[in-house]
C-alpha cells in the first residue's frame, strides 16, 4: 500500500510559519503521512541560473507527487503553492500566519483537524480559474536582475519553459509552462520610460496605452493589485478576466471585465521602454519592443481546500475592514 504524502511550502523568513510547519510535521508523523519540502533553494545562490528553485512541474516530481500541498505563510506563499499544486491537479490548503490571509483558510490552532478532515475526505474544494500565457518567443530575464530586485523570498524563479509540444504555428507564438492564480502584470522597467502597450481583446486592437503598468487578473486576483489600482472586485465563481491600466496617460482609464475565453493580448510598441512580466508577483521575463504575450485561462483550475462553506463577501468585509457609512448607520437605528 502506498503511503499518503503531502507537500509543504513554508515561508522560512517568519518564525510563526516555521513553528506552524512543525505542527504539520508532527501530525504527519503521528498519522503515517510522508512530508516533502517544496520550493527549497540554496541560500548561497547569486542569481536564477545558479539557484536551486525549480519550475512547478519539477517541484511536484521532486516531491514525489503528493496528494495535497500545504502552504504555511501568507497569501504570497499560498500563491506559490497553488501554482505548484495545479500542475498535478491536486488541492492546496493554506495555513495563515500572514497579515491579511485573504486566500488562506486555516489558522495554526486548526492544523490538526484540517489535515485529519482532508485525508478522511471531509472537506470541500473551492475551484478557481487560473491563467496561463502564450508569447511571441520564450521569456528571458536579463543578467543582473536578481541583484536589482533583492527578492525577500529568495532567488528569482527561472523564466517559464515552453509547454511540452509547443511549437510556433503561423505566428501563434509558443505556449509557456506557467500558471497564475491572481494576475499577470506588465510593468515599465525603467522609471523614466513609460510602457507603451497595444491591448488586443479577442484578437482585436482595443487601445494603445502609455502607462506605468497593465494588470490582467482572474476573479481570485481581482482583490489584489487589480483592486489596489482601482479595478472592480469579481466573484470567484465567475469565469472571467479583468483588465486594469495603472496610471495610464489617457482619458480612458477604466477597467474592463471580459469572458474567460476572450483572451487579452499585450504587444510592446516599437518605441516603448522594456516591459517586465510578473506572474503572481514574481518576475518571470522582460519584453522588448515588438514582443507580445497573450493571457488566457489555464487548462486546469486551482482547487482550494475549505473546511466550511466559503462566504466570500463576509470574508471580503472582514479582511478589508469595511465599515458602513455613518449616515446609513444612523438610518438603521430605531427611532423613538
Amino acid at each position: 500500500m502506498t503511503r499518503q504524502r503531502l507537500g509543504l511550502v513554508v515561508h522560512e523568513g517568519r518564525a510563526a510559519a516555521v513553528e506552524a510547519a512543525g505542527i504539520v510535521r508532527r501530525w504527519a508523523v503521528e498519522h503515517s503521512v510522508e512530508v516533502s519540502d517544496i520550493d527549497v533553494w540554496s541560500p548561497d545562490a547569486k542569481d536564477w541560473k545558479h539557484c536551486h528553485r525549480r519550475t512547478a512541474v519539477d517541484e511536484m516530481a521532486a516531491a514525489g507527487h503528493p496528494a495535497l500541498i500545504v502552504t504555511v505563510g501568507g497569501d504570497g506563499t499560498f500563491l506559490r503553492g497553488a501554482r505548484v499544486a495545479a500542475e498535478d491537479n491536486v488541492p492546496v490548503l493554506g495555513i495563515n500566519v500572514g497579515r491579511v490571509g485573504f486566500l488562506t483558510e486555516v489558522e495554526p490552532h486548526e492544523i490538526g483537524s484540517a489535515l485529519t478532515a482532508f485525508f478522511a475526505g471531509q472537506v470541500q474544494l473551492d475551484e478557481r480559474l487560473m491563467l496561463t500565457l502564450r508569447a511571441s518567443r520564450p521569456l528571458e530575464i536579463p543578467e543582473g536582475m536578481q541583484a536589482l530586485l533583492r527578492y525577500g523570498r529568495g532567488p528569482l524563479l527561472p523564466p517559464p519553459p515552453l509547454r511540452p509540444g509547443s511549437e510556433p504555428v503561423d505566428g501563434s507564438g509558443v505556449a509557456l509552462d506557467v500558471t497564475a492564480l491572481n494576475d499577470v502584470v506588465f510593468e515599465k522597467l525603467a522609471r523614466d520610460r513609460q510602457a507603451s502597450l497595444g491591448v488586443y481583446l479577442d484578437e482585436t486592437l482595443f487601445a494603445s496605452y502609455s502607462a506605468d503598468a497593465l494588470v490582467v487578473a482572474s476573479p481570485t486576483g481581482s482583490t489584489a493589485y487589480n483592486f489596489a489600482a482601482g479595478g472592480p472586485i469579481l466573484s470567484p465563481r465567475l469565469r472571467a478576466l479583468v483588465f486594469t491600466p495603472v496610471a495610464p496617460h489617457m482619458v480612458f482609464n477604466r477597467s474592463l471585465v471580459m469572458a474567460a475565453d476572450e483572451a487579452v493580448s499585450i504587444r510592446v510598441l516599437e518605441h516603448s521602454g522594456q516591459v517586465a512580466v510578473s506572474v503572481d508577483g514574481q518576475l518571470r521575463g522582460v519584453l522588448n519592443p515588438g514582443d507580445w504575450v497573450t493571457v488566457l485561462p489555464a487548462e486546469r483550475p486551482a482547487n482550494l481546500v475549505r473546511l466550511r462553506s466559503s462566504h466570500f463577501y463576509s470574508r471580503l468585509r472582514e479582511r478589508f475592514s469595511l465599515t458602513d457609512a455613518p449616515a446609513a448607520i444612523a438610518d438603521s437605528l430605531p427611532t423613538g
